[in-house]
């Protein structure tokens, strides 16, 4: 690994982060919506973690993402 300073993380970025909450949340609903045996809310799910990928590189398009003018990286 490097130890950089110019290193941009594994996508610690807003961008990165809301994809990541909309598509967890999509395979949590999804998993629940499989055992309560409810298919149409299943594919609903499959569409959301769709969006929830959309969204993640719309944001990054707009600036979000790691390399992107709105984003400031935090020290660690």
């Amino acid at each position: 690994m490097s130890d950089s300073i110019d290193d941009p993380g594994d996508g610690h970025s807003p961008a990165a982060w809301t994809a990541v909450v909309i598509m967890l949340l999509a395979v949590a609903l999804g998993t629940l919506f499989f055992f309560l045996d409810m298919p149409a809310l299943v594919w609903a799910s499959v569409g959301l973690l769709v969006i929830g990928t959309i969204v993640g590189w719309v944001m990054a398009r707009a600036g979000y993402g790691v390399n992107g003018p709105k984003y400031t990286p935090k020290q660690h």
